[in-house]
């Protein structure tokens, strides 16, 4: 069987099995032990990915099987703090299914869609949204280099500006909560 079709039956199961047992327990416990599972994901992750920032790693995605996975940082080691942080903060965004709910843990057939809109063409006022937020983000871009995430996030957000009608201060929202690069140096709390 596929290792990434595997961890991601694993993750299903342990994300329906968590589903059950958080509904079962007393709304005072809820924070904790999500939190736990919150943790648990962060360990793997951090400690499993599969992510690179080389080009070759880039060009090999649209090649990723069917249910393949996005995993780990690019650049700097995970930190649980930011991480939290930021699957936090991205389930605002959860009724756009466009938008990974996990900048560590991305569906590799999603991020080749998202890369297929990185040339579109803006208007100028879609482009000023677009310049906008590559002038407010954390790393003046999607990402702190023009490694995947830079073209699955560029992509995204040209395609949630010119479909969603994002403007730039909500894609500088997106691409700070889904910044991927590992470190500590965007920690907000």
């Amino acid at each position: 069987m596929n290792k990434n079709l595997l961890i991601s039956i694993v993750f299903a199961v342990a994300l329906i099995g968590g589903a059950f047992y958080f509904s079962s327990l007393p709304k005072d416990e809820l924070p904790a032990v999500a939190n736990e599972a919150l943790a648990a994901r962060f360990d793997y992750l951090s400690k499993s990915g599969n992510s690179s920032c080389s080009s070759s790693f880039k060009d090999s995605i649209p090649a990723v099987a069917d249910g393949g996975r996005l995993m780990g940082s690019c650049c700097g080691p995970m930190v649980l703090h930011r991480y939290e942080e930021q699957v936090e903060g991205l389930k605002q965004y959860g009724d756009i299914s466009v938008i990974p709910p996990d900048p560590y843990d991305i569906e590799a057939g999603l991020a080749g869609k998202l890369m297929g809109h990185y040339d579109m063409e803006l208007t100028p006022t879609e482009q000023a949204a677009y310049d906008y937020a590559t002038a407010n983000s954390h790393e003046k871009g999607p990402c702190c280099c023009k490694c995947w995430r830079w073209y699955v996030y560029g992509g995204l957000a040209k395609h949630l500006i010119r479909d969603y009608n994002f403007t730039g201060e909500q894609v500088t929202d997106v691409w700070n909560l889904s910044d991927g690069c590992g470190g500590d140096d965007h920690m907000h709390s």
